[in-house]
């Protein structure tokens, strides 16, 4: 009985299949039925929500063919593997010193660097500090053994300079020899003993030395990420204690931050604590303002040319210059490789590119040369508020011919009584291989130091686009005729300051042996290299 049961079952199942077989048989020649895929960001979808007949839910929607529609699916595709990359790289899309963005360039009585006002410490205390794309420490004087006097310029800025006391800040603490960041962890006696520093510089035995402290830097943050608020950041600071040669003598007499690529710097540590992407900019305007802004990657239509590498290594920003154009003409064997170094007031050429350039302006120029006694500027020439000379046009081409234009390659030259006297091609010979694009070079361009993505980004600007800042204090009493001469460069009492000291310097091997160096520069002559040494306990 139950295997006739089963037979019967099975028969019973083979009739429903070969019923429904023939059911879709006749279904398909009749009639074949579909349904149509609309695509969500389609245009009929589009039309669809304007009559009421969502697909997706309220809200807006992107155009197709638009940047927004295309955003729209890159982050749908990215949601489905389970990841987002948009919006990564940093919790802020910019930050700046709690005091505001803005940047001045003080001249000759501060060394002709750019400085703004940091905040550091709890409480806060402010410091007006150089600014120095070639050097990696931010250094303040502090518990000063030997200092530049700070009140000789009570009567030139409207705030007063300050110096750091760690033993008053709260949120100090002192960086030992068994951090990573201390290289010179292995020679000091005791892993636990304070890590010391030494930055050695090229010109007159300028350096400063002390040990790094760990403390609070104020910072202001904007962009789309979040509203604009307060961002405390640590970092490393050099507490400063000796200063020797132009720090005494007026250049960052309230400190230096170092912009450079090491690890110790502080874009370095924003970068690597999440807080913005790796990069920033600088913007140098025609009236000795600026902005330094953390996390900028710069202007969607900006240039850019590679850093250079030197042994595998990203030491600092070096790029390649394939040739310079005076006017029309491209020069050859005008190719050098190049510092770009905000701590640099000129721009300086290796000998044979500066006997070929400066040749070709001069033979461009028609106005009548003019020597300067006491100053050491070549090309010089006469001129008067009513009759200025063409100036011919200066280019730089750089790798992947890059084109990158000097606004102004000259400056004016005033007599006593205010009135324009001549101006001076502003270049210097460097007298080395490698040269030097100087701030004067880079006026009126956001310059982009993009270290994510290892390349140099420029943009003309005029360096107003953010709102932000109290104000950099300027001199109250500027003369009209500031450059130095060559007397007052080298009268050590003068109070006078080289232009471009601060920007060339090296390891002197007098103050650092190599066995305790931090790490020693392939080229000596390159500006604001550093390295850090032991400093003995006496």
């Amino acid at each position: 009985m139950e295997a006739a049961a089963g037979v019967e079952r099975g028969r019973i199942v083979v009739a429903v299949l070969l019923l429904g077989l023939c059911i879709l048989s006749r279904l398909s020649s009749a009639k074949t039925f579909s349904s149509r895929l609309i695509h969500r960001f389609s245009d009929e979808a589009g039309e669809r929500l304007a009559a009421g007949m969502s697909l997706h839910g309220a809200g807006g929607f992107p155009r197709r063919g638009s940047l927004e529609y295309y955003g729209e699916l890159l982050r749908r595709d990215l949601r489905r593997q389970g990841s987002s990359k948009l919006g990564q790289g940093g919790r802020y899309d910019l930050l700046f010193p709690s005091e505001g963005s803005e940047t001045a360039g003080l001249g000759n009585e501060f060394g002709w660097l750019h400085y703004t006002w940091i905040d550091v410490g709890t409480p806060n205390v402010s410091f007006l500090v150089g600014l120095d794309a070639g050097s990696d420490l931010l250094w303040l004087p502090c518990d000063c053994l030997q200092c530049a006097p700070l009140s000789s310029h009570d009567n030139s800025l409207d705030k007063d300079l300050s110096m750091y006391k760690p033993a008053e800040s709260s949120s100090s603490k002192h960086l030992y020899c068994s951090h990573e960041l201390c290289a010179l962890g292995p020679n000091c006696e005791s892993p636990k003993q304070t890590c010391p520093y030494t930055v050695s510089y090229y010109s007159e035995n300028t350096s400063s030395s002390g040990i790094l402290i760990e403390d609070t830097l104020y910072l202001a943050s904007s962009g789309s990420h979040a509203s604009k608020s307060s961002v405390q950041a640590s970092v490393i600071i050099g507490c400063g204690r000796k200063q020797s040669g132009s720090y005494l003598d007026g250049i960052a007499p309230d400190g230096l931050m170092g912009l450079g690529f090491g690890d110790i710097s502080v874009p370095s540590v924003l970068a690597k604590a999440g807080l913005v992407h790796n990069s920033f900019s600088m913007c140098f305007g025609e009236d000795n303002s600026g902005t330094i802004l953390f996390g900028d990657e710069g202007a969607a239509n900006q240039q850019s040319t590679p850093f250079l590498t030197y042994d595998g290594k990203y030491l600092t920003y070096i790029v390649e210059v394939e040739r310079i154009c005076i006017g029309t003409t491209c020069l050859g064997q005008t190719g050098f490789e190049a510092l770009v170094d905000s701590g640099s007031s000129f721009t300086f050429l290796p000998d044979g590119v500066y006997q070929r350039v400066t040749a070709e302006f001069d033979k461009r120029m028609n106005a009548s040369r003019s020597v300067y006694d006491g100053y050491p500027w070549e090309f010089c020439y006469k001129a008067s508020s009513l009759e200025m000379p063409d100036i011919p046009k200066v280019t730089i081409m750089l790798s992947a011919n890059k084109t990158f234009v000097v606004n102004n390659p000259i400056f004016n030259y005033y007599g006593k009584e205010g009135d324009l006297a001549g101006f001076c091609l502003a270049l210097q010979t460097a007298g080395e291989n490698v040269g030097t694009i100087g701030q004067n070079f880079m006026t009126g361009y956001r310059m982009v130091f993009d270290r994510e993505n290892l390349k140099l980004g420029w943009s003309q600007s005029d360096c107003g686009e953010l709102d932000n800042s109290t104000g950099v204090p300027s001199p109250h009493d500027r003369p009209e005729n500031p450059l130095p001469t060559n007397e007052q460069q080298s009268s050590p009492g003068n109070r006078a300051i080289p232009p471009a000291v601060a920007g060339r310097a090296f390891l002197n091997s007098s103050s650092a042996s190599p066995q305790h160096a931090f790490w020693r520069s392939p080229w000596r002559f390159l500006p604001l290299f550093f390295a850090f040494s032991v400093i003995s306990a006496s």
